[in-house]
């Protein structure tokens, strides 16, 4: 692996500069990646000083730098981690044979739209954010917005650099189109409609990158077991970034829960929304909407598409190595289909279930955020108040459980009746507003606004009243 210079036009750890071709591309893909980044980009603050952290190193100790830095001017230089020598594939049908260096011919469409649709998740997410800057809760709300953004910024390169080192002409094309398409356009949507979906106020932002980041936190995983070590090698350092990202989501929800819990006890009846905060009820409804979306990323629970990738070697489970047998050829799950309206378990095979694997392994983790959160209302003082996960089955739009309708306990429920509980269990149109009507910005440093509670530490080991950013 190469070292970085930052001198470069385009900083790398790939040693760009020995292949003149992708070099050329890339710098002609550059401008149009920052013409895109100034208009999509964080609205009204791209000249401004940022302390953020700049990725220069692979290894899991000192790999991040802290410092001021203007958002346009961000540049790193992570392309891939540290190659694994004589790496093995680990799964599937090649399972044992050499990680390709090379893309499989037999796999190229495949692998294609794997790295496509892993690709158009990154800027996506930053349209959707571009104009929370306006209403942030304080500055470093703020500065913990602009670190994700950047760093999707920054994993959407190394997605480009993939199609533009691998897959030539076509993979240029798609490279452009990855700046061609915008989050919620009628004409030209996101690929993945999680990715379409308004994100005007804090608390969706919380709630996107604990549920919908997680997401990616699992297919990332997924993707570097994959027989094609370049995008393995490339999603294992995404990882180490993603960390900080669902870090944002968990803690900003669990302050609003505390703020929310010191609200009320300053409340002669307990309204959290009298005292200007976000109640317990509207909250819970943020979860059940988001968890649930970010469910549908995972694709179809019986996919047939899910058992190629896996098959071929391209995608994997979640730490592959935890599992005893690696070609799923001989194992089965059982995954509860609707029949006359009653749930009865079918037996699938294992490979056409590996969605269903990868779904559930984040489940797990989502639980264990959950957890959190009830630990932190027990603390203030409300070990009445809980925090649920809604059914797998609930709210669903994609797979096997998308045209019946679920209460959030799973149970199958009527079309009238899911109607009749809508606005029970997942945020109306007032209930956005309400939280939207919260959005004021605090720009003071040590400040921050009145419905979420301080952060109990700072980054990088300065104080919360640090100024995180220069205004």
């Amino acid at each position: 692996m190469s070292g970085i210079d930052y001198s470069e036009r385009i900083p790398n750890n790939v040693d760009l500069s020995s292949d003149r071709r992708l070099q050329r591309a890339l710098e002609k893909w550059q401008p149009a990646y920052l013409d895109w980044w100034r208009s999509m980009g964080p609205e009204g603050w791209q000249e401004k000083d940022v302390y953020l952290r700049t990725a220069i190193s692979v290894d899991k100790g000192g790999w991040a730098h802290f410092d001021y830095v203007q958002m346009p001017e961000y540049r790193w230089g992570i392309f891939l981690a540290d190659a694994q020598p004589d790496r093995k594939i680990g799964f599937g049908d090649h399972m044992g044979e050499d990680a390709w260096q090379e893309v499989p011919g037999e796999y190229r469409n495949m692998l294609r739209r794997i790295i496509v649709t892993q690709g158009d998740t990154e800027p996506a997410s930053v349209e959707q954010q571009r104009a929370l800057g306006a209403c942030a809760p304080s500055l470093y709300d703020l500065r913990n917005l602009f670190q994700v953004n950047v760093e999707e910024g920054r994993h959407l390169w190394a997605m480009v650099y993939l199609l533009h080192g691998f897959f030539g002409r076509d993979g240029r094309e798609e490279a452009e189109e990855l700046l061609a398409r915008r989050a919620g356009d009628e004409d030209k949507p996101r690929i993945l409609d999680a990715f379409n979906q308004a994100c005007t106020d804090w608390l969706t932002f919380f709630c996107f990158t604990t549920f919908t980041d997680r997401d990616g936190k699992y297919q990332l995983g997924a993707l570097a077991e994959s027989g094609f070590d370049p995008l393995a090698r490339t999603c294992r350092f995404m990882l180490t970034e993603e960390v900080h990202h669902l870090f944002v989501g968990q803690t900003g929800v669990e302050r609003v829960l505390r703020r929310a819990c010191q609200l009320a006890a300053q409340d002669p009846n307990g309204d959290v929304r009298a005292q200007g905060g976000v109640d317990f009820d509207t909250i819970q409804k943020f979860v059940n909407y988001w968890f649930s979306y970010s469910l549908d990323l995972f694709g179809s629970e019986v996919s047939s598409n899910a058992a190629d990738f896996f098959a071929s070697g391209l995608k994997g489970r979640w730490r592959e190595d935890k599992y005893d047998e690696h070609t799923a050829l001989d194992s089965v799950m059982n995954i509860p289909h609707v029949k006359d309206g009653k749930l009865e378990d079918v037996e699938v095979e294992m490979r056409i279930a590996m969605n269903e694997v990868l779904r559930n392994e984040y489940v797990e983790d989502c639980v264990k955020v959950l957890d959190k959160w009830n630990k932190a209302l027990v603390q203030e003082g409300r070990p009445d108040i809980v925090i649920t996960l809604p059914s797998t089955r609930f709210h669903r739009r994609q797979g096997i459980y998308a045209d019946v309708h679920f209460d959030p306990t799973g149970k199958a429920i009527s079309a009238d009746e899911f109607e009749a509980n809508r606005d029970t269990w997942l945020p109306t149109d007032e209930d956005r507003a309400y939280v939207v009507s919260l959005m004021q910005a605090v720009y003071e440093p040590g400040k921050v606004a009145n419905w979420i509670a301080a952060p109990r530490k700072g980054i990088n080991g300065q104080p919360f009243e640090y100024e995180y950013v220069r205004l």
